[in-house]
């Protein structure tokens, strides 16, 4: 019986067999080379190699898209696996990603411009051999024991505590892998990457959205990798550098140990921050910056207290308070309200306000009320020979907001989720994907959004942070790791039942079952013993800090 296919521009096949999405590309005249990456079948992603026998609507998934680009990474990070195993008979762990790329590490062995030579000429050739990515449904007992038998015990470890049976894993030559998500059809469509050494591993490359056709210059910067670095020895020494590590800290009953460990660590980092601004006696504002979701405002009250413990007089000054009231904002493509970019705050009042307060006088400032969109009068400044202004906004690193302070009086943080526990090896844990888990509870427990509405404006929020807040973040004179080892586990259990409220036809749909398919690795853990000042409390609630 003849069943027809109907894609999104209009067009269609019909076919009397079954029909995969490589045959329904060659009936169109469409080709992998167009960049073709999957396909999208009754709106969830599909390998090229499905088949569809009923009627349904389909489109094809690209490489100019977010999610074309995942399925490119995703597939792109499994054949580094191989080159490393095949060109150097080593194996290579994913750490975090850095620049536009994912750090990647030997297990006690530092990387050569040797190594990286003979990787990039081996990831070259498998390109050039257009191995296919096969798609395999394994039972888990089959699963766990091919991965035990690559030497992977901590993925195979996973998919019992996920209790994922079956498992989709794909085989790529003789090498099985798995990475949470649908592959590219073979390795001939990966021919865009590079290598670049980087600290003692290396940073694997890929395409962007900015530059889906070419690899963007590096942009590591050393201040940055500390940070990553130094958290990912704090991992280790907690024995947490895998989801299969906190199954085990909770189900050993270790669940609470480690939120006090975890916030005893943002307390040390927070008082060296503290301290460093007091030593310096000129400095008379911090900025702080930040994509949205890092836990701006809650560091911006804790470093409130840390700066008094120090014995100076901090003033908090959001600068959301500045921005322009909503008949003058600026406008995006659709006609709303643009408030990512830094045009949005009316900046002539900010440098105005900011400049007789370094003077001394006393200044009523704005407070903005997002309800009405108007600004109104808010609290009165005056800074005295102790008094330390905080301001807090995410244009807090941008340079016409820098160049409104003397350099030699201000002082500068960048604030965000920057790393966390990998889900084992070869797959991180997104910190894009962790910010985006708390706006969604936050935006459903303050505001409340649906997770649709949510996940529908969060691209825009993304590119505002690649626009306007990540180019700066090298400016800040130290940086704050907002990420806690725990928090996924207790994010979890409030953010699950909204995903799942994302109907099956909306354009965000992927995107919700895509944050669900991660979900099912991490272990539940209960918020009771979560500190009232922790920054998890600015999205889940309870907090006892103005946020």
């Amino acid at each position: 019986m003849a069943f027809t296919i109907k894609f999104k521009d209009g067009k269609y096949v019909t076919s009397e067999s079954p029909l995969s999405g490589r045959s329904a590309m060659a009936e169109l005249g469409m080709f992998v080379d167009d960049g073709i990456v999957a396909w999208r079948v009754n709106n969830y992603v599909r390998p090229l190699e499905w088949v569809v026998e009923d009627d349904c609507s389909a489109e094809f998934i690209t490489t100019t898209s977010s999610e074309g680009l995942q399925i490119y990474r995703r597939s792109l990070d499994f054949l580094f696996v191989i080159a490393c195993g095949k060109a150097l008979d080593r194996k290579a762990i994913l750490r975090h990603s850095i620049g536009e790329g994912h750090y990647w590490e030997f297990e006690g062995e530092n990387v050569t411009q040797s190594d990286v030579y003979k990787l990039h000429a081996a990831l070259s050739e498998m390109v050039r051999q257009d191995t296919p990515f096969i798609r395999k449904i394994l039972p888990i007992d089959k699963a766990r024991r091919i991965f035990e038998e690559q030497g992977e015990p901590e993925i195979a470890e996973l998919f019992v505590r996920a209790n994922l049976d079956p498992v989709e894993t794909y085989r790529c030559g003789a090498q099985y892998g798995y990475f949470c998500g649908t592959m590219a059809p073979s390795t001939g469509v990966l021919k865009t990457f590079d290598i670049v050494p980087f600290s003692h591993g290396m940073v694997l490359q890929f395409p962007t959205l900015a530059s889906p056709d070419g690899i963007l210059p590096f942009r590591g910067e050393k201040a940055l990798g500390e940070v990553f670095f130094d958290y990912a020895r704090w991992l280790e020494v907690l024995d947490l550098n895998y989801l299969s590590n906190l199954h085990r800290h909770v189900t050993n009953g270790r669940s609470q140990e480690l939120i006090l460990i975890s916030e005893a660590f943002h307390s040390q980092r927070l008082s060296r921050i503290a301290e460093e601004i007091a030593s310096r006696p000129d400095v008379k504002v911090v900025t702080i910056a930040g994509p949205s979701a890092s836990g701006k405002t809650t560091f911006s009250e804790r470093l409130k207290i840390q700066l008094i413990v120090c014995g100076k007089n901090p003033v908090t000054l959001p600068m959301d308070n500045y921005f322009r009231e909503r008949d003058e904002a600026p406008r995006d493509e659709n006609g709303d309200c643009d408030y990512e970019i830094l045009e949005a705050l009316d900046l002539g009042l900010l440098k105005d306000n900011l400049t007789r307060i370094l003077r001394g006088e006393e200044v009523v400032t704005p407070s903005y009320d997002f309800l009405l969109g108007k600004k109104k009068p808010g609290k009165v400044i005056k800074l005295g020979p102790e008094d330390i202004l905080i301001m807090e906004g995410i244009h807090g690193l941008n340079e016409r907001v820098l160049e409104m302070l003397p350099e030699g009086n201000r002082f500068t943080v960048f604030v965000s989720p920057l790393t966390g526990i990998c889900i084992d090896p070869h797959n991180r844990t997104s910190t894009g994907d962790n910010r985006l888990l708390r706006r969604i509870i936050r935006d459903y427990r303050t505001r409340g959004k649906s997770a649709q509405v949510t996940l529908e404006m969060y691209p825009k929020v993304v590119d505002g942070a690649m626009r306007y807040i990540f180019p700066f973040q090298n400016r800040a004179d130290m940086v704050f790791n907002s990420a806690l080892p725990y928090e996924l586990g207790v994010l979890k259990g409030y953010v699950e039942p909204i995903l799942h409220t994302v109907n099956e036809e909306s354009s965000v749909f992927g995107d919700a079952l895509r944050l669900l398919n991660i979900l099912k690795f991490v272990p539940s853990i209960h918020s009771e013993g979560i500190p009232n000042n922790s920054v998890i409390r600015e999205f889940i609630g309870g907090s006892c800090l103005d946020v």
